[in-house]
């Protein structure tokens, strides 16, 4: 099931969710103080393309440093990431088959806005002591 639900993701919105990502990761790159936010949107980009059987998570004992990132980040991608997530989740929404899809483009939200501090993992592996935030 998770396979169909991640080519019909794919085909019907994960592309271009990905290649957003991708769009503001080079774009952080370029600028050397905000590398960490453009590694963060290529790991986000990967989730975009294939969302289901994997968890994110939030990682123990993260500091300050990721609350600055991710104010940095909310305001230069995380907004207008998270705007593309809700246009698509409403596309999807209008068949029965993309209500899936749209439910879980809703879940990314969070993480879209506030990606520091937390990690993506395997599903059926989620290390002891770390909180699962959004599973497919």
């Amino acid at each position: 099931m998770r396979l169909l639900l991640n080519l019909i993701w794919l085909f019907f919105g994960g592309i271009w969710l990905a290649l957003g990502y991708v769009f503001f990761g080079i774009i952080a790159c370029i600028f050397i103080i905000t590398i960490p936010a453009g590694i963060a949107s290529f790991r986000m980009a990967n989730y975009a393309l294939w969302p289901f059987g994997r968890t994110v998570v939030r990682t123990p004992k993260t500091g300050g440093f990721s609350t600055f990132n991710n104010a940095v980040w909310f305001v230069i991608a995380g907004l207008w990431l998270a705007i593309g997530h809700i246009t698509t989740a409403a596309a999807q929404a209008i068949t029965i088959i993309g209500i899936p899809l749209a439910i879980a483009n809703v879940r990314m939200i969070p993480v879209t806005c506030f990606p520091f501090g937390k990690e993506i993992v395997d599903s059926n592996n989620i290390p002891y002591g770390y909180e699962p935030m959004v599973k497919f």
